[in-house]
């Protein structure tokens, strides 16, 4: 899908910079060209000899060492894509501030192609206020991002930061430059992220999901040119660009929500993981702790997938999940039916590989003409795979 393709791969001062090596690598197997430009930082990291041996040309590390050419401009009207990975919170405060004081940052400001950067660095930093001030600049002036992700932080942390996998900045450079315009014209509605059910003021019952996964569909299907509206429970994941979020907490609100805009929805993809219970009584103050244990009284919520599917209209696709921790095909294959959807999602989350809080999935789609089961897979390429029969079920 690369082949013959551009890029321009930054690579700035952090540990991540050793995962540029495989990024390189992949970039070169799909048959892409790549030129790569270090920072003085980087180079403390890796080699540039690394860099030279993988793209066969040697990597850019100071504006001046080609006497003959001006590198920056060089670099940059050769580029069809200008990637930064890792893009520490030093290079991404730079590029909003237009500062241009060493070779990567002027090929930046020279570059007219896209851009596309994969942030890394400790949770404070990306959470800081300068930090996040910089990344709207930057994405406002139509700049890709792809991650951070959640894991082991080289500070010891495990918590947001982590530069995204070079599997999945590749399938970023692949939707950039080779973007697929297939479901233009549709309405999608999807849920992704937890409900919050309330015990008392402070305390609450939720699960483990993320909302990965239901970002992933919501950004995939824009790409590719739907009009996306995502309903998402509480996460600390950035809103896909040219998509509506709308913020629920409860399953109650994410009922309403999905409800209310589903008929006028082509297709909905339920990605979120309500409440199956929630409690009976909420406290309006909160239950003192008396030495006696609490009994906490449940009820069932409204299952959202079976009014979806009562209420659906002809020519519409409904797609629901099914997160089990066994039985999983027979588990998931009776939504099927009895919630009246065209298409089940079903994952084991008792994977570490897969499920919640994890940037890859293994799942198997169940439609009415069986089963399959795909590999191992990043969640923006389990997205696609998901949309791919949605736009097959609307006969697109």
């Amino acid at each position: 899908m690369l082949n013959g393709r551009r890029i321009v791969l930054g690579v700035t001062g952090g540990i991540a910079a050793y995962k540029s090596c495989d990024l390189v690598s992949r970039l070169r197997k799909r048959g892409a060209e790549v030129r790569v430009v270090m920072t003085a930082h980087a180079c403390e990291f890796v080699s540039p000899l690394s860099f030279a041996t993988l793209c066969g040309c040697p990597a850019y590390t100071d504006t001046f060492s080609r006497k003959h050419e001006i590198e920056h401009v060089t670099l940059a009207r050769w580029g069809e894509l200008f990637v930064v990975a890792p893009a520490t919170a030093n290079c991404l405060g730079k590029f909003a501030s237009g500062i241009a004081d060493d070779l990567l940052t002027t090929s930046y400001l020279a570059a007219t192609c896209p851009t596309l950067l994969a942030p890394a660095m400790n949770a404070a930093m990306w959470r800081h206020p300068a930090t996040q001030a910089n990344v709207e600049t930057l994405r406002q002036r139509g700049v890709h991002f792809v991650g951070p992700e959640s894991g082991h932080l080289a500070c010891g942390d495990a918590d947001v930061g982590r530069m995204s996998e070079p599997e999945a900045i590749v399938e970023a450079i692949e939707a950039i430059l080779n973007p697929r315009r297939d479901l233009e014209g549709l309405n999608l509605l999807v849920t992704a992220g937890p409900t919050v059910e309330r015990i008392d003021p402070v305390r609450y019952i939720t699960n483990r999901s993320t909302g990965k996964m239901g970002y992933a569909i919501a950004e995939a299907a824009a790409a590719r040119g739907a009009r996306v509206a995502l309903v998402s429970g509480p996460t600390r994941l950035d809103c896909p660009a040219g998509v509506e979020r709308v913020d629920i907490t409860s399953c109650a609100e994410l009922c309403d929500a999905v409800l209310s805009r589903g008929e006028a929805a082509d297709a909905v993809i339920q990605a979120a993981a309500p409440a199956d219970f929630r409690p009976k009584f909420v406290s309006d103050t909160k239950i003192k702790k008396t030495g006696d244990g609490m009994a906490l009284e449940l009820e069932s919520t409204t299952d959202i997938a079976a009014e979806l599917g009562r209420r659906k209209r002809p020519g519409q696709v409904l797609v629901a999940f099914a997160a089990e921790t066994n039985d999983l095909l027979a588990n998931a294959s009776g939504k099927l039916d009895r919630k009246n959807c065209d298409l089940i999602v079903a994952n084991d989350v008792s994977r570490s590989d897969a499920g919640f809080g994890v940037d890859t999935n293994v799942v198997t789609l169940i439609g009415r003409d069986g089963a399959a089961e795909l590999p191992r897979m990043t969640k923006r390429a389990v997205a696609d795979a998901i949309l791919d029969r949605v736009r097959a079920l609307l006969g697109r």
